[in-house]
């Protein structure tokens, strides 16, 4: 409605400036009056070619996106809000602890963060996964460990990849998961770097079943190498922020793709 009237208020406007350039384009006014009509003609060409550009794309905009796709862009934003909200550190950068013993390297999009250190000649190479929620079924007890184990299922965990390697040779691979204030290594294996794809390499018993002073010694070999809850911890809350930032980002992006 508002698009016809203005074309009204345009059509009004032309048709008395017509009439004088008409009287302008007589032979009386002579060579005035020629520059003058190609003056005006020259600006009617120019303001033709604007609308002409910019109305379709105009009409395009707001005639062919389905009503449906108007509601679900409403439910998107509300979803974006609710999230920015709902994490007041959104926006917070985090700043690693003074004794954090790795360089943390953070792409945004990704949903791993990738950790490196050197130690006495070996490359450390930490994989962090986002986070998630241990939901282990436990029965019901009447003794007192039955509040730890309910403690125990509710607590985040966090997968970790730890990869250790020389100047040469195969390197040691740690599957690990972190819990609050413990470790636990899911699996070991030792990785060649020349080998084959084709070729199936031994990867060794399974963690569990090795002899327990090994299964000790191999945690012990973890933490002076930084593997230690006390950076595992601060991976936590890094984790959980770094999940809720990518979300609203993933919803912008979704935003953005049925805007278009």
């Amino acid at each position: 409605m508002a698009l016809t009237n203005t074309l009204r208020r345009v059509a009004s406007r032309a048709v008395p400036f017509a009439s004088r350039v008409f009287q302008a384009t007589s032979p009386r006014y002579g060579h005035r009056g020629s520059a003058l009509f190609s003056a005006v003609n020259r600006r009617f060409d120019l303001s033709h070619s604007v609308l002409k550009s910019s109305l379709p794309s105009a009409f395009h905009h707001f005639s062919t996106r389905p009503a449906s796709d108007e509601s679900l862009l409403k439910v998107i934003q509300d979803e974006i809000q609710c999230a920015v909200d709902a994490d007041e550190n959104i926006d917070k950068v985090e700043e690693l602890p003074s004794n954090f013993p790795f360089k943390l390297e953070d792409n945004p999009g990704l949903q791993t963060v990738t950790l490196t250190r050197e130690y006495q000649g070996e490359t450390i190479v930490v994989e962090v996964e986002m986070p998630s929620t241990v939901t282990g079924n436990y029965e019901e007890n009447d003794d007192d460990d039955g509040d730890a184990d309910d403690e125990k299922a509710a607590q985040s965990q966090l997968p970790l990849v730890v990869r250790v390697s020389k100047s040469h040779g195969p390197c040691l691979e740690f599957g690990c998961t972190a819990y609050p204030d413990d470790i636990v290594i899911d699996s070991l294996s030792v990785k060649d770097p020349d080998a084959s794809e084709d070729e199936i390499a031994y990867e060794g018993p399974e963690f569990t079943e090795l002899d327990e002073n090994l299964q000790k010694a191999f945690h012990k070999y973890l933490e002076i190498r930084g593997v230690k809850p006390s950076t595992t911890n601060f991976l936590h809350e890094y984790m959980i922020n770094k999940d809720s930032k990518e979300y609203v980002v993933w919803l912008k992006n979704l935003k953005k793709f049925v805007e278009a």
